[in-house]
């Protein structure tokens, strides 16, 4: 990655994919990692329900056990971007509160927990992509629960209300299309002073083109 020296020192860029699941935020983040040579955080909600041995619709039959794994989602969401230096992409960011707001019964104390303003602070400083979903990007994976369109629809409505209700400005990403998201991307980085890595061996745009658009 190249920057513009008229940036502001001390402040890395921070970007990152939000929106419900089946949008296409793993693929669009993975093009930028590799475009940008940014590093990512992935998800991780898969880590944590790894740990947890346990699958989201399992645990919705629990409400002990999903609010215990939307709070520590919420907590490693944090401390997995504090953890990081320097710029990053972030596949997702305060997502996993708009699941906590339909299955779990711990958002009340999310939203009393000090970190929660202090952290959506911190995203507003950052470049924030909402991802809007598509029907034809919707497809079961085994992982995530609730993959039908309407839940879908829900969860973007969610997410939507807490970029508003926080005032976090986003740039929302409509487009089936990877070659317009991959264009929107790159025009945005471009009048921010980010620029490609051209290395050879560097992954292209026009690589990513070729790809298909995973439903994450």
């Amino acid at each position: 990655m190249r920057t513009d020296p008229s940036r502001t020192p001390g402040s890395p860029l921070r970007i990152y994919m939000v929106g419900s699941h089946a949008t296409g935020k793993t693929t669009v983040a993975r093009w930028l990692r590799d475009r940008y040579g940014i590093p990512m955080i992935a998800e991780v909600a898969r880590g944590v329900l790894a740990e947890m041995e346990e699958r989201l619709d399992s645990l919705r039959a629990d409400i002990a056990l999903v609010n215990r794994y939307q709070a520590e989602v919420f907590a490693r969401q944090i401390a997995a971007e504090k953890n990081v230096s320097g710029p990053f992409v972030s596949d997702r960011a305060f997502c996993n509160l708009a699941y906590a707001a339909h299955h779990s019964t711990i958002l009340g104390e999310i939203f009393r927990d000090a970190r929660l303003k202090e952290y959506m602070e911190w995203v507003r400083g950052g470049i924030v992509f909402f991802l809007r979903p598509h029907p034809q990007l919707v497809q079961a994976d085994g992982v995530r629960a609730g993959l039908e369109w309407d839940e879908v629809v829900r969860i973007d409505g969610m997410v939507k209300l807490l970029l508003e209700m926080f005032d976090v400005p986003y740039l929302p990403v409509a487009s089936l299309a990877m070659q317009e998201r991959v264009r929107l991307i790159e025009r945005v980085l471009d009048l921010v002073g980010v620029a490609p890595m051209n290395k050879p061996g560097d992954l292209r745009a026009e690589d990513a083109l070729r790809e298909p658009l995973r439903t994450n």
